[in-house]
Parts: structure tokens; C-alpha cells; sequence
């Protein structure tokens, strides 16, 4: 079992799913199997507001059809979550702070790491797509490859990627040490597993001259003391998520020569 994960009923979801193109419209939700109501225009215009201004606080900046997308790629989440279980946060504002933000977070790293750019990367262990699809929507420049062992988890970050019109979003059902592809540029993760774990399952997928972007919660010191001896640790960043009252870290690591 893969430790440290955060995210974790086979009918099939809803089908109607809000085009990228408009604007969010309230409409059938399911949770937990049964309807739950829909959200009104004002709660919808409170989420765009609160997601502007956390964006703006982390250095990231949003146009409209990025803010709509991730928006939209919220209200996939809910309304798939009933039968996808893909979070145990069920209310819009903590899955917009604990999951949209969380993921913007590391855009200003990720940004300083690509340089110029384009550059692929893959998200290990994505869940329900965070942050890769965060990613692909907020970075369209990057090739974004999502990686779930889970079956219907992979399933959905192809949906949204479709939904959403997201041609540099791709999502592959594999367990990582089992995917076969080329070398990324970047490695991500999202309390995935241990860093040891991490590096050991994904090293043969970093191109020379790559970077691991580890997301994790407490600065995970033991964890770094367990690394491989010719694996430096590059980057340990504090990162501060609007409206989150807990730690995060963002710790990004290199291969040696």
C-alpha cells in the first residue's frame, strides 16, 4: 500500500457536464449517490472571487478562461465525487482551498523549473487530477501526463481533459513503476509516498537533468534523510495556501551525475 495519500459505487457519473466555453450553470448534483442542491449564481460569483484573489496571493495569474476551467473542473469533482469517490472533501469551498489552491501553489516553482519551456511532466499518483489537471489548465505550454493505479480515477482526468478542451492533458491507468514512456522533464506528486519511494518508483521516467516536485504537509525531515546518497535535495519551500491553516512544503530534488 502506498502511504501518505490523501485521496482515495461503480454506477456511471452524471453525464451532463458544463462545456468550457460558458459560464458555470447550477444544475443535478450527486453526492454520496443522491441529489444535493445546486449551487446558486451568488455562490458560484463567491468561488470566483475567492479563487481571483487566492491566485493573486500566491503569484499566479489567472485570465478568464483559466479561472473558468478551473471553475468548471471543480464542479466535475462534485459532481462526480458521489460515485467516483474522488476526495473525502465534499463542499465547494474546501475543495476550492484544499485542492485548487493547494495545486496553484506550486505554480511559481514549477514556472522558475521550466524556464522557457515547453517541457512534459508527469503527476504521479494524480487521484482525481490534482494538481495535475490544475497544472495543464494554469501551464498550457506544458505536456501534462497523469498517472492513477485506479482505474476510474484515470477515467475521470480523461473526461475532464475532454470537458474542458485540454489537448496538453493526458492520462494513463498504470502503476508508475509499470509505465512505459518517455523521460519527463518534471516528476510531481501530491502526498503520494515517501520521497524514497517516490525517487525509487519514478527515476527510471526522469530525463537527465530532471527535477522530482514533491508536494508533502509537515517538512518531511525523516523522509529526506532516507534518500538515495546521489539524490540532492535542491529546494525546500515553505508554501503558504490562502485560507489553509496547515503546513505545506514543496520539496524539489535532482539527480546527481
Amino acid at each position: 500500500m502506498r502511504p501518505d495519500r490523501r485521496f482515495g459505487r461503480n454506477n456511471e457519473p452524471p453525464t451532463s457536464i458544463y462545456p468550457v466555453d460558458r459560464p458555470l450553470q447550477t444544475g443535478r448534483n450527486y453526492v454520496n449517490g443522491s441529489q444535493t442542491r445546486p449551487q446558486s449564481d451568488d455562490e458560484i460569483a463567491a468561488l470566483r472571487t475567492e479563487l481571483l484573489a487566492g491566485a493573486t496571493t500566491l503569484g499566479v495569474a489567472l485570465d478568464d478562461k483559466a479561472a473558468d476551467r478551473l471553475l468548471q473542473f471543480l464542479e466535475l469533482m462534485r459532481r462526480w465525487n458521489g460515485v467516483y469517490n474522488l476526495t473525502a472533501i465534499r463542499d465547494p469551498h474546501g475543495m476550492l482551498v484544499q485542492h485548487l489552491l493547494d495545486s496553484l501553489a506550486v505554480v511559481p516553482a514549477l514556472l522558475r523549473q521550466c524556464g522557457d519551456g515547453p517541457l512534459r511532466l508527469l503527476d504521479v499518483g494524480s487521484g482525481g487530477g490534482l494538481p495535475g489537471v490544475v497544472l495543464a489548465i494554469t501551464c498550457p505550454a506544458l505536456q501534462i501526463h497523469c498517472v492513477d493505479a485506479v482505474a476510474k480515477k484515470a477515467g475521470f482526468i480523461r473526461q475532464a481533459g475532454a470537458e474542458l478542451g485540454l489537448p496538453n492533458l493526458h492520462s494513463h491507468h498504470s502503476r508508475v513503476e509499470q509505465l512505459k514512456l518517455p523521460a519527463f522533464d518534471v516528476v510531481t506528486s501530491r502526498a503520494f509516498a515517501s520521497l524514497a519511494d517516490f525517487v525509487r518508483w519514478t527515476r527510471p521516467l526522469v530525463a537527465p537533468g530532471g527535477r522530482w516536485l514533491a508536494m508533502k504537509g509537515l517538512r518531511p525531515d525523516d523522509e529526506l534523510k532516507g534518500l538515495p546518497a546521489d539524490v540532492a535535495v535542491e529546494a525546500i519551500i515553505p508554501l503558504a495556501v490562502p485560507g489553509l491553516d496547515a503546513e505545506r512544503h514543496l520539496i524539489i530534488l535532482k539527480a546527481g551525475s
